[in-house]
């Protein structure tokens, strides 16, 4: 969050010693509470007025002289207004100008002017600005200081930024550039036309990315994208609960340990809106804060992390382990944990990948469900994540829909869940159906599930969250580790059925066909797809990797 600015006072005139004299009365009398700008031209002011815009910060007042070449007072304070409307604006004229002064009252909403000279400023100059001050003081209320997203609703990959920097912590404020009006100032502040469906990031030092990638984001909000180290006796992959329980321990434990984490901490989980299964939080917790609990306490205990950081293969260099990253750097260690987790699988349907990110959204629950505030969504899925989903979205839409392919949702959900659910009067549920097709123009409008007897039943939605399969991220482990036919990594006995295994010993129950490298969490075949669980296998491979290590 950046520091609190000052709100300013700009005064533009073209003559320079008028220009200092007023500059000098403003800074004697309110440099203590604003900032006190200064310009010699309406273009050099509109360009101030155009940079404070971009940083966030408030403009209190304009004085401005109306008789100056290329662009008047007039003319800058009209061009201004789209900028700072809430600013108050004062003209500087001559006794000639007066008629124009009052007739831009009206068409400006002047709110005063004054004659020059303005000596003694006691008398003639600060009574009306300390009026005028104190008006927009009683009604200012301070611009958001952080980092500002300027993208349209509907822009996919805006729904992919917001949901980077909620699942990250990173406070921000959203504008649409044409849905709304501070979006449409935010966008004329800035040098080039504004196209809603790239985004733009701005930040509090008057920087802006245009469409940047999670990576680009990750550096310019100061996350750490570049080991420190070339050498590490961890690494782990994956920093969802399995990956972060796992940092702590081995931390805790005196090992040097590196954190890599392709998205944002928490995982699956971290996107949940609230468990309240886990054990030790009677009232319940949200993902996000779970998330950001235990990598507080990572980093506490000395865990390095990297952020958006995505690996790409491994590589066995006996006795070390070498992890490649996507941008080719590598890093030596003793031992790995994969904790990448798992994805959850998209539809292929009709019109599920053009509107995805408008309207169709993979997770994300709790990024979205603020936007969908009074309006009917689905959730298809039939397991926990979406029976949270469901409870969280029911609090702000008027209407859920829940979508199963089964006869019920008691067999695959929590009982807690399902309890929950039954109790919202604005959930339905919709047993023995499968979607079949999303339609919309520039934005999810409908969609179409089959019935179990083959009728076709349209639904109009403005949202549908998606919790279906579970799909390991292993893809990079091709032809290194093996996998079952699913892709989820064998561990234990498993691992080394039909393959050679080069040690004395049968592998550690959360290790793999490599030796050194474990599994834990969901990415590993037949783990309980359970927060808990993850995390006391995380808990696990830490004391493993202690016992291969022994052994070298």
């Amino acid at each position: 969050m950046a520091m609190a600015t000052r709100p300013s006072i700009l005064t533009v005139d073209d003559d320079e010693p008028v220009l200092r004299s007023i500059e000098r009365d403003l800074r004697s009398r309110y440099g203590k509470e604003y900032r006190i700008l200064a310009a010699a031209s309406g273009a050099e002011a509109l360009e101030v007025v155009r940079e404070l815009t971009r940083r966030g910060d408030a403009v209190a007042l304009f004085v401005v002289d109306q008789r100056m070449p290329v662009m008047t007072g007039i003319e800058l304070l009209r061009e201004s207004r789209s900028l700072q409307p809430d600013a108050k604006r004062v003209l500087l004229t001559a006794y000639a100008d007066t008629e124009v002064a009052i007739a831009a009252i009206n068409e400006i909403g002047l709110d005063q002017y004054i004659l020059k000279p303005w000596d003694p400023p006691q008398e003639r100059l600060y009574p009306v600005l300390d009026d005028l001050l104190a008006d927009w003081t009683a009604s200012f209320r301070p611009p958001f200081e952080g980092l500002r997203l300027l993208s349209g609703r509907w822009a996919p990959r805006g729904h992919a930024i917001r949901d980077f920097l909620t699942r990250n912590q990173v406070p921000y404020a959203w504008f649409d550039p044409t849905g709304d009006e501070a979006g449409r100032r935010l966008a004329g502040s800035l040098s080039e036309p504004v196209d809603a469906a790239r985004p733009v990031v701005l930040f509090a030092d008057g920087r802006a990315l245009t469409d940047p990638s999670n990576r680009d984001l990750a550096d310019a909000i100061g996350l750490s994208t570049h080991a420190a180290l070339p050498f590490y006796d961890l690494v782990i992959v994956g920093a969802g609960p399995a990956g972060l329980a796992a940092a702590v321990y081995g931390s805790s434990e005196g090992l040097k340990t590196l954190l890599v984490e392709r998205e944002a901490p928490g995982g699956q989980a971290g996107t949940t809106s609230r468990i309240e299964n886990y054990l030790g939080f009677p009232s319940g917790l949200s993902g996000s804060d779970l998330a950001r609990r235990a990598l507080a306490q990572a980093r506490r205990l000395g865990t390095e992390i990297l952020s958006s950081v995505d690996v790409a293969t491994l590589r066995r260099e006996d006795p070390y382990r070498i992890v490649v990253l996507e941008d080719g750097a590598e890093i030596s260690c003793q031992a790995v944990i994969i904790a990448t987790g798992v994805a959850y699988r998209q539809l292929e349907i009709p019109g599920a990948a053009e509107l995805a990110g408008r309207g169709v959204y993979y997770g994300a629950a709790t990024t979205e469900a603020l936007l969908y505030r009074d309006a009917v969504v689905g959730v298809i899925g039939a397991g926990n994540s979406a029976g949270q989903a469901v409870v969280h979205l029911a609090r702000f839409a008027s209407r859920v829909h829940l979508f199963v392919r089964g006869d019920s949702i008691a067999s695959s959900m929590s009982d807690y869940l399902v309890k929950q659910i039954d109790a919202f009067e604005n959930v339905t549920l919709h047993t023995r159906v499968e979607a079949t097709a999303f339609s919309g123009t520039d934005h999810l409008e409908c969609a179409t599930f089959t019935v179990s007897d083959g009728t076709e039943r349209p639904v109009e939605l403005a949202a549908v969250f998606v919790f279906i399969g579970q799909q390991p991220r292993t893809g990079w482990l091709e032809g290194i580790i093996a996998r079952d036919e699913r892709g989820f990594i064998l561990t234990g006995p498993d691992a080394v059925s039909g393959r050679g295994w080069p040690l004395d010993r049968p592998p550690f129950l959360l290790e793999s066909s490599v030796p050194g490298v474990l599994a834990a969490g969901d990415v590993r075949q037949r783990s309980v797809k359970r927060i808990a669980s993850a995390v006391g296998e995380g808990a696990m491979a830490v004391q493993f990797v202690h016992q291969y290590l022994a052994d070298l």
